[in-house]
C-alpha cells in the first residue's frame, strides 16, 4: 500500500456586505464575507490544495485559475468533486482530512455538522474522516481585525 500525506492552505480578504461561504455553506451570523473569483471557500480550497498536493497533482490555481471566467463566482463544492474524481481516476482513496479555519467571527463550531455533511459525500469518505477545528488569532494580524480568513488542512490518501 502507497500510502500520501498533503497540506493546503488558502487566504482571503474579508469584506462586509458579501455572503461568507465556509466548508461549503453560507454562514447566516457572518458579518463579513470572504472575496474571490469563485464563492472563496478558504476551507474548501485547502482541502483541495492538501488532496491535490499529496497526490503530486499541482494546487488549485493550476486547475481551476482565477483569470478563467469559467470559475467566476463557481460554487466550490465543484472544485472538490473534481479533485475527488481526479484523485479517484488515478487510484487515490481519500482517507481522511484535518482542518483548521482561523477566524475571529462568526464562531463556526454551530456549523460544523453542517459542513461534514456537504464535504463527506463529496470526498467519498464517512463523516468521521473528517476534522474540522477553529481558532482565532486572539485578535492579531488580519485575522484578528477582521480583515482576512485563513484555513490549513492536512489529508491522507493511499492505493494499492
Amino acid at each position: 500500500m502507497k500510502i500520501r500525506v498533503g497540506f493546503g492552505f488558502d487566504v482571503h480578504q474579508l469584506e462586509e456586505g458579501r455572503d461568507f461561504f465556509l466548508g461549503g455553506i453560507r454562514l447566516p451570523d457572518a458579518p463579513h464575507g470572504a472575496v474571490g473569483h469563485s464563492d472563496a471557500d478558504v476551507l474548501i480550497h485547502a482541502i483541495c490544495d492538501a488532496l491535490l498536493g499529496a497526490a503530486n497533482l499541482g494546487d488549485i490555481g493550476l486547475h481551476y485559475s482565477n483569470k478563467d471566467p469559467r470559475w467566476k463566482g463557481m460554487d466550490s463544492t465543484f472544485f472538490l468533486r473534481d479533485v475527488t474524481r481526479m484523485l479517484h481516476e488515478r487510484g487515490w482513496k481519500i482517507e481522511n482530512v484535518d482542518c483548521t479555519v482561523a477566524l475571529e467571527r462568526p464562531k463556526i463550531v454551530p456549523h460544523l455538522l453542517a459542513m461534514k455533511n456537504i464535504l463527506a459525500p463529496l470526498m467519498q469518505i464517512a463523516e468521521e474522516d473528517i476534522s474540522i477545528k477553529a481558532t482565532t488569532t486572539e485578535t492579531l494580524g488580519y485575522v484578528g481585525r477582521h480583515e482576512g480568513v485563513n484555513a490549513y488542512a492536512v489529508a491522507l490518501i493511499c492505493r494499492d
